[in-house]
């Protein structure tokens, strides 16, 4: 049976080293409440590219922390659990095996995987390492982002159980690959535009992008 390892909130810190402010730092909890908004006393600074509804906890894979300490040795002890900034960590869930709108219970809340993370310049100063997002992103493992459809209150050690899969074949690995395609084919385009549960923002920009290639080839041709 699948269970939370790890719950993590912060406040706000400045990020070395121009001291932008950030809610990256995540300190272990045990237990917290939590709201549509995500972890109650927990903060982000910037709520356009993370948190809000649609992006109200962010959970990491625990073993994509051993594929970035493989690459990068020297963040042995430095990569570990809560360092990404993500509020959740189990050990059976990782970018291969958990897909867009998703549905999970998980001690008595409800949430549901809206999108991936995207792994940001603000991860490299964290990490004083300057191409880790990109080694994140090529590697496909971002992470993902829920919403909260009930709230309630959740603990180290509760169940994490799967309760609906409405794509099956739009893993949070495939969106971000999909995405990072310099030309993805119309069809991959499609079938993430038309994936239940997605964040509404993401589906616009998908379909514009789908648009926008598409009048490029008409020019081509």
């Amino acid at each position: 049976m699948a269970e939370i390892l790890g719950l993590y909130a912060g406040a706000l810190r400045a990020l070395e080293p121009e001291g932008q402010a950030t809610g990256i730092y995540k300190q272990p909890i045990t237990q917290a409440d939590v709201t549509e908004t995500g972890i109650v006393g927990d903060h982000q600074a910037d709520r356009r590219m993370h948190g809000g509804e649609d992006k109200a906890l962010h959970q990491f894979a625990l073993a994509s922390y051993d594929t970035i300490v493989g690459q990068y040795p020297q963040l042995d002890g430095i990569a570990v659990p809560g360092a990404f900034g993500e509020n959740l960590s189990s050990a059976e869930f990782d970018d291969q095996n958990v897909c867009i709108g998703d549905t999970y219970r998980i001690g008595s809340i409800v949430v549901q995987v809206s999108q991936p993370r995207r792994p940001c310049w603000k991860i490299n100063h964290r990490f004083d390492c300057r191409e880790l997002s990109m080694f994140v992103e090529r590697r496909r493992i971002t992470g993902w982002y829920y919403r909260v459809i009930e709230g309630g209150h959740v603990a180290v050690g509760d169940p994490m159980t799967l309760t609906e899969r409405c794509n099956e074949d739009v893993s949070i690995a495939t969106f971000t690959d999909v995405i990072s395609q310099h030309r993805p084919h119309p069809d991959m385009l499609d079938k993430l535009i038309h994936a239940a549960n997605l964040n509404a923002d993401w589906r616009h920009r998908l379909v514009q992008r789908r648009d926008y290639l598409a009048t490029r080839s008409g020019n081509a041709r």
